[in-house]
C-alpha cells in the first residue's frame, strides 16, 4: 500500500484534472439537486464513496479510524505563522484535552474562540478541525481553543456537550493566558460542534451568565426532533446522509433522552432573544441545510445580530476538505473573515 504522502499526491493530481474530465470519472454529468449544483470534487468523493461500506455498517471505533484516514488525505496543512499548544483541563469527569492556536500577529483585543469539531458526537478529534482552526487563528488574528470532548456511545448526551461547556467557561475565565481579553470568549463549532455552540449560548442565558462574544454555527444540527425538506432532498448526500445522521443520533441520544430537549434541539427553544451575535453557515448538499437556515432566521426574528451564508455547491463537512477542494478552502477563509467582521462590529 502506498504511503499517506503518496496517496495524497495521487489524489491531488486527480482533483486537479479539468472539470469535464473529473465529472466523467465521477459518474458523468452534473449533479444538480434542489436547485443546486454540486462541486465537481465533492462529486468525485461522493462517487468513490458508493464503492465503500456505509458508515452505518461499521462500529463507532471502525468509523473513527476510517474517518480519520479519509480526512487525513483531504485536509490542508496548519497555516504558517500559527503556533499550537497541547494542554488539558479538569472537566466534569476527568481531563479534557485541548489544542490552542495562536497567530504570531495576534490582536490582543480579539476574544478567544472555543471550537468543537464535527462528527455527530460519535467520531472526530482534534485533527478533524486542525487546519480550519489555524485558518481562523491566522485570519481573525485571535486565539482558538479546540476541544477534544468525549464521544458516544461510551459517553452519550449530554457528556460531550458538558465537556465543551466546561472548556468554554475555563477559556472565558483564563483567556489572558492566551493573550486574549479576560472574562470573554466566543463559542463555535461545525455540525455537532455547532449544536454544542448554539446550546451553550442558550445555557448562558438560562444560567444568567454573560453571553459569548459570538456564536459560530457551521452546518449545525439544531433540530433532531422534527423533519425538514432537505432531509429528503439530500437524503443520500455525501458525506452526511439521512441514514448516517440517524446512525449518529442512535449512538448519541440515550434511551432516556428526548429529541425535543432544548439541549439536543436548540431550535425548539421559543425565546431566542438576548443571545450572542451569530455567524450561521450551511452547505447546500446537506440534509441539515434547512434547519441551519431556519435557526438563522429565528435568531434574526428575535433581534439577534445574525450573518447567514449558504455555500450552495459544497457538502456537509467541508471545513475538513481544505487540502482537496479549493472552494471549501475559500469558504473557510471567508468564514474566518466573517468572524473578524463580527469582532470588529462588537468593538465599534
Amino acid at each position: 500500500m502506498a504511503s499517506p504522502a503518496v496517496q495524497k499526491l495521487v489524489l491531488k493530481t486527480i482533483l486537479s484534472l479539468p472539470t469535464p474530465l473529473l465529472r466523467a470519472m465521477s459518474g458523468g454529468g452534473v449533479v444538480w439537486k434542489g436547485g443546486r449544483t454540486l462541486d465537481p470534487r465533492f462529486q468525485f468523493f461522493a462517487h468513490a464513496a458508493r464503492k465503500l461500506p456505509s458508515m452505518t455498517t461499521l462500529s463507532p471505533e471502525e468509523a473513527r479510524i476510517g474517518s480519520a484516514r479519509g480526512l487525513a488525505a483531504v485536509s490542508g496543512p496548519v497555516e504558517p505563522g500559527v503556533r499550537t499548544e497541547s494542554l488539558s483541563i479538569d472537566g466534569p469527569a476527568g481531563s479534557i484535552p485541548l489544542r490552542a492556536y495562536r497567530p504570531l500577529d495576534q490582536d490582543a483585543s480579539a476574544p478567544i474562540l472555543v471550537f468543537a469539531h464535527f462528527g455527530g458526537g460519535v467520531i472526530g478529534d482534534l485533527e478533524t478541525c486542525d487546519a480550519f482552526c489555524s485558518i481562523i487563528a491566522r485570519r481573525v488574528r485571535c486565539a482558538v481553543l479546540s476541544v477534544d470532548y468525549r464521544l458516544a456511545p461510551d459517553h452519550r448526551f449530554p457528556t460531550g456537550l458538558e465537556d465543551v461547556l466546561a472548556a468554554y467557561r475555563w477559556a472565558r475565565d483564563n483567556a489572558d493566558r492566551f493573550g486574549a481579553p479576560s472574562g470573554v470568549a466566543a463559542i463555535g463549532g461545525d455540525s455537532m460542534g455547532g449544536n454544542f455552540a448554539a446550546i451553550i449560548a442558550q445555557d448562558m442565558k438560562r444560567a444568567g451568565e454573560p453571553q459569548p462574544a459570538l456564536q459560530l454555527l457551521i452546518y449545525p444540527a439544531v433540530d433532531v426532533a422534527s423533519e425538514t425538506q432537505s432531509m429528503t432532498t439530500y437524503a443520500d448526500a455525501y458525506p452526511l446522509s439521512r441514514s448516517i445522521m440517524e446512525w449518529f443520533m442512535g449512538h448519541y441520544i440515550g434511551p432516556d433522552a428526548s429529541p425535543a430537549d432544548p439541549r439536543l434541539s436548540p431550535n425548539v427553544t421559543k425565546d431566542l432573544s438576548g443571545l450572542a451575535p451569530a455567524v450561521v453557515v450551511t452547505a447546500g448538499f446537506d440534509p441539515l441545510v434547512d434547519q441551519g437556515e431556519a435557526y438563522a432566521k429565528a435568531l434574526k426574528a428575535e433581534g439577534v445580530p445574525t450573518v447567514y451564508r449558504c455555500y450552495d455547491s459544497l457538502a456537509h463537512g467541508f471545513t475538513a476538505f481544505t487540502g482537496a477542494v479549493p472552494a471549501a478552502d475559500a469558504a473557510c477563509r471567508e468564514i474566518a473573515d466573517l468572524i473578524r467582521q463580527a469582532y470588529d462590529g462588537r468593538q465599534a
